[in-house]
Order: C-alpha cells, then sequence, then structure tokens
C-alpha cells in the first residue's frame, strides 16, 4: 500500500507522448517512458504508411528509447586512458551516432554511451566492450615488421581455415550458413562478417605488379594495417619489380627528380641561408627522398598514379635550383667548369646537360662526357678530385657515399 502511495500515478497514454513530445515531461520514471513507448509503437502501426505523422511519431519513439537508456545505463565514472593488448584508448567525447564498435558492430550511441578510440590504430569500442577485445593494436605489428604481403591474394582455401574466421575462429561458410565467409583480398583468407566488414583498400601487391589502383574488400585488420603503412617507405621497386620503370614513364621522371635532389643536398647542409630557409623541409613529408632514390611508400605510387607527385617535386626541384644557381654565391661558388673543355658556363650535378663521372665524380657537359667514355678510362688523377671535391664541397666522403 504505501508503494503505491509513493508511485506517481500513471499518465494517460497519449498525454505521456505528447507531453515528451513538447519538452514537459520530467523524464526520471523509466515506467512513465515504458509507457510512452508503447504508445509510440501502438500509433505508428495505426497511422497510414510513410505518412508525415508515422515519421514524426518514428522520431519521437527513438527520443523515447534513447531516453530510456539513459536511465537505465548512466554514464559511469570511466577513466580517460586505457591500455590494453597494446592499444591506448583514448575516453571520447564526440556524441555523433555516426561510429560503429569494432567489436559488437553495433552503433556507438555517443549521446548516452561512454566509447573509446585506439590512438595508434583507432580501433573504435564501447565501454562495455573493452573487457572482451582479444586483438592486439595493429600499430605494433606495422612496428615489429613493417613489410607488405606482395602476393596478389595468396589464397590458401577455406578448407584450410577449417572453415573458420581466420581470425576469431568464428565458423563460416561460402553459403553463409551459419556465417558468411568473406575474403579478404589483401591477406587471401576468409573472415566473418564481424571481423571483415567489406571495407575497400588499394592493395600493394596489385600496384607493384600490375600497376593498378582499384580499391579490393580487405577485413577490418588488413585496413588498418594498410592505413598505417600508407606513407612508411618500404617498397625498393629496382628490387620487387625493375620492369615497372619501362612501362611507367611518370616513375622514371620522379627517379630523375629524386637523384637531382640528393645532388643537391650537400650544398644546402654547407649553407648556412639554406639551413636557416630550411629548405630542406620541403620534403619533411616524405624524409625518404633526401636520403636516398630507391625507396618508396604506397602513397608515393599512388600520387605517381595521378599525377601529383610529378607536380610537387617539380615544383620543389625548381625552388632547390634556383637557391644554389641564382639566389645564393656561396652555393654558386662551389659549381663546377667543364674538366675538359673549359668552357661554357658553371655546372652543376644537376644540371639536365651535364653528366658526373662515376670514378672521379668529375663534372663534364653530357656531349664532352659521351665521347670520352667509349674511347679512354677516367683520364682525372684520383688525388686531383680528392683535392677539388673537398675544396669545393668539404664533404667529399657525404656526397659519394649519399649518391653512389
Amino acid at each position: 500500500h504505501m508503494t503505491s502511495m509513493m508511485r506517481p500515478p500513471p499518465l494517460p497514454q497519449l498525454l505521456c507522448v505528447w507531453m515528451f513530445a513538447q519538452g514537459s515531461v520530467v523524464a526520471s520514471d523509466v515506467e512513465q517512458l515504458k509507457q510512452a513507448i508503447a504508445e509510440c509503437k501502438r500509433l505508428i502501426l495505426e497511422l497510414p504508411e510513410h505518412s508525415g505523422k508515422q515519421k514524426d511519431t518514428v522520431i519521437k519513439l527513438i527520443h523515447l528509447r534513447l531516453k530510456l537508456q539513459e536511465l537505465k545505463d548512466p554514464e559511469e565514472d570511466e577513466p580517460n586512458l586505457q591500455v590494453l593488448l597494446e592499444h591506448r584508448f583514448s575516453k571520447e567525447k564526440s556524441k555523433s551516432v555516426k561510429q560503429m564498435c569494432d567489436k559488437c558492430s553495433t552503433i556507438i550511441w555517443g549521446l548516452i554511451q561512454t566509447w573509446y578510440t585506439c590512438t595508434g590504430c583507432y580501433y573504435r569500442c564501447h565501454s562495455k566492450c573493452m573487457n572482451l577485445i582479444n586483438k592486439p593494436c595493429v600499430r605494433s605489428k606495422v612496428s615489429h615488421q613493417s613489410e607488405y604481403e606482395l602476393s596478389i591474394c595468396p589464397e590458401v582455401g577455406l578448407d584450410k581455415q577449417d572453415y573458420r574466421c581466420a581470425e576469431c575462429r568464428t565458423p563460416i561458410s561460402l553459403r553463409g550458413v551459419p556465417n558468411e565467409a568473406r575474403q579478404c583480398d589483401y591477406t587471401g583468407q576468409y573472415y566473418c562478417n564481424s571481423c571483415h566488414w567489406n571495407d575497400t583498400a588499394i592493395i600493394p601487391a596489385r600496384v607493384i605488379h600490375n600497376w593498378a589502383f582499384e580499391p579490393r574488400k580487405v577485413c577490418r585488420t588488413s585496413m588498418r594495417y594498410l592505413a598505417l603503412m600508407m606513407s612508411r617507405p618500404v617498397l625498393k621497386l629496382k628490387e620487387i619489380n625493375p620492369l615497372l620503370f619501362n612501362f611507367v614513364e611518370e616513375l622514371v621522371e620522379i627517379r630523375k627528380l629524386r637523384q637531382d635532389i640528393l645532388l643537391m643536398k650537400p650544398y644546402f647542409i654547407t649553407c648556412k641561408e639554406a639551413m636557416e630557409a630550411r629548405l630542406l623541409l620541403h620534403l619533411q613529408d616524405r624524409q625518404h627522398f633526401v636520403e636516398n632514390d630507391e625507396m618508396y611508400s604506397l602513397q608515393d605510387l599512388i600520387d605517381t598514379s595521378r599525377g601529383r607527385l610529378s607536380c610537387s617535386l617539380t615544383e620543389i626541384h625548381t625552388t632547390f635550383a634556383k637557391h644554389i644557381k641564382l639566389d645564393c654565391e656561396k652555393c654558386q661558388a662551389k659549381g663546377f667548369m667543364c674538366e675538359l673543355c673549359k668552357e661554357g658556363d658553371i655546372l652543376f650535378p644537376f644540371d639536365s646537360h651535364t653528366s658526373v663521372c662515376h670514378d672521379c665524380f668529375a663534372v663534364f657537359h653530357r656531349f664532352v662526357f659521351e665521347h670520352i667514355r667509349y674511347n679512354t678510362n677516367c683520364h682525372m688523377p684520383y688525388a686531383l678530385l680528392w683535392g677539388l671535391g673537398r675544396d669545393r664541397f668539404g664533404l667529399l666522403n657525404f656526397v659519394v657515399t649519399t649518391l653512389y
């Protein structure tokens, strides 16, 4: 009797729905919300299908259910950072409802649910799902392995996987019973629909062997791994597929630009003005371009296919050459005279009309060098060039090591 006296009297159902829509319900009573939800369901079934009133009632039903969930599962005092299986989970403050939980594959309702994102691999999950996670952070694999699978879709067969998901070991089948088997084009293995969401990614093996950039379906782990590896220079094209340079003219052009930039680098690291202007930072997003001319990232190849890399490198090449040949007197003084004809303008190793001897590193006009190369061995005494190089750069050893 006391309980019935303390419980608020039930509101008429239609009135409850109307008051909630007007914002006048103090939504603190679970029973009243349940009444309103039941009434909304009844109205949705009775109202004309696809009518405006039916759509409005559906929206009200969603709001009522969210409010009920909020009352049943109030936000706990969750820590802002949690570490699990090498994941570093950071508590999210966004109220967006457009995210999906990578563990349970359901929507994250940011308005009423606590959720976390791994700062390393961007794995997202509900707070309540964290203790169920069994997949380690993909970034640790990138740090320890840092290489691509270079075979195109290396399938082993579903029978070799015992008809189980390659990741979580859930039973799967090509017929979709009990679960649909989905193939990852990167690993060639089969996964369940919880581990494979039909995300797409550009496959490195298809790019290197076929120069094909069409995105293919991959599992969630492969998608994250490929995203983290995208800008890492781990592809040595001349060893993996040297014939690629015969078929892709843009790669030949980019290789020449990179070789020129390496020839310019010694000028910059011995020039105070260039160091103060931080010219080499023009390539800070592609640091490997000032270290060698052989290694490429997948992003480099994608940008090459789209024409972006050639344009940006040409602009940087022009800026670098302008500093050395026009803007800086100290860099100009480190130019060369043709060691044979002694005529013409000052030469620089990166000029298109010059050639550098691989034996003594002297600089010549190209037409002169082509003439002597087939008629005699290196004509310059090595000792003379050692002195010449040291006087010009103060670091001949660096030049030789870097370029050759």
